[in-house]
């Protein structure tokens, strides 16, 4: 594409504009996140909460990557944003099984980003000419500056495909594809290819960071102390994305041995699939594992180890989330504001069966004082808790999932 230089007046102008564009709003960033992770094309991404982080980070890089060159040099050639955050994601893209055409949550975004910029040239001068000199030469490099970058994460992409088509790895990501698929592979065949028994009980689970600086270490450390918890030397392990590890043990992993193991490596996240045997207990624990990451996703929650039997109906009610939103007020109306002391109080009370001595001595408090909490949670409650204490139970589990305090 030709280029020519803005006048010195646009020049001004569009390095004022860019440093406005290095800080942007939060209702912006918001507003562009969620514009590239919406849409059935970019369903894959956003369910994924690695990809999904990843697609922030990249959002963000992209904008101030552009916005930096424009303060630097205004209205001059933008070179393609080739720098670590969206090389990772092009890795973990490959990784997951995408194609480029993933790659339109650029585009989409780019939609967004030329109506910010134009909100902020129309800020900058009231003259039409210079308005008109301004938006064609920044809207030009923005098209350009995407164009580019889209163009160099392809390429990115396909070394990606290549490096991830040879080798050992290779074969299990795919063997392990092949069985979640139900693909016609012997079950010796894919023992031989896995090293890895498929016969025996099978406890999947995913452990993943969407921490940008992590120490990618930790994964294997905890998918080693997953294996340990389960009574194992070692788990069958797969790399799904440079930040994320699928994994499978055989049994049950003790649930305080591998909460205690977590304790012990920050930003490591860890969600545990149902235990089942054989061929299709490996591939319905990783689809429990997938559920239950993905729940935790959904619902932002701080929660860092999860077990599907824990979430199971907490997984299924928030599937459809501005439905769960409406069963939560409905059920609790002004409970779900309460202080914490009274929901947790009140959930506990439902987990003990209704037993208010069992409830007061798991929460190390007098049978007096619960007793005052749980007569507090009924005047909150729309409706009395004997009429509907299963609602109330599940209600306050949505909570609790969501990080209620």
């Amino acid at each position: 594409m030709s280029w020519q230089s803005p006048s010195p007046r646009v020049r001004e102008l569009i390095r004022r504009g860019a440093e406005i564009a290095l800080t942007p709003s939060a209702d912006w960033l918001a507003e562009l996140d969620a514009a590239t992770l919406s849409g059935e094309a970019r369903r894959q991404i956003a369910a994924d909460p690695v990809l999904a982080a990843g697609t922030r980070r990249t959002n963000r890089s992209n904008l101030l990557f552009w916005a930096a060159s424009n303060v630097r040099a205004p209205g001059e050639p933008v070179p393609a944003n080739d720098t670590e955050a969206p090389l990772a994601v092009a890795r973990d893209m490959i990784r997951r099984g995408l194609d480029e055409s993933a790659l339109d949550a650029y585009r989409v975004g780019e939609s967004v980003a030329v109506r910010m910029w134009t909100q902020i040239a129309c800020s900058l001068t009231d003259d039409p000419q210079e308005l008109r000199e301004l938006l064609d030469v920044s809207l030009r490099s923005i098209s350009a500056f995407v164009d580019d970058t889209v163009g160099a994460i392809s390429a990115r992409m396909r070394a990606e495909r290549d490096e991830l088509t040879r080798g050992t790895h290779a074969e299990r990501r795919e063997t392990v594809t092949l069985l979640l698929e139900g693909a016609p592979i012997t079950r010796e065949r894919a023992e031989s290819r896995l090293g890895y028994r498929l016969q025996p009980t099978h406890t999947a689970a995913i452990v993943w960071t969407e921490a940008p600086d992590a120490d990618l270490s930790r994964l294997d450390r905890a998918a080693d102390a997953l294996a340990e918890a389960a009574g194992q030397l070692r788990p069958l392990s797969v790399i799904a994305s440079a930040a994320t590890r699928w994994l499978w043990v055989h049994g049950r992993p003790d649930g305080d041995r591998a909460r205690a193991a977590l304790d012990r490596l920050p930003d490591v996240r860890v969600a545990v699939g149902s235990t089942a045997p054989g061929v299709d207990g490996f591939r319905s624990s990783h689809l429990d594992a997938l559920t239950t990451q993905q729940m935790l996703t959904r619902l932002t929650s701080p929660s860092r180890l999860a077990f599907h039997h824990e979430v199971e109906l907490v997984a299924l009610l928030t599937a459809d989330p501005e439905g769960a939103d409406r069963f939560v007020k409905r059920t609790l109306g002004e409970l779900e504001t309460a202080p914490p002391e009274i929901t947790e109080t009140l959930r506990v009370f439902i987990a003990e069966q209704c037993n208010a001595t069992r409830a007061a001595a798991r929460l190390f408090t007098h049978r007096n004082t619960l007793l005052r909490r749980l007569a507090r949670a009924d005047q909150l409650l729309p409706r009395p808790l004997a009429q509907h204490t299963i609602e109330v139970g599940t209600a306050l589990k949505v909570l609790q999932w969501r990080g209620h305090p």
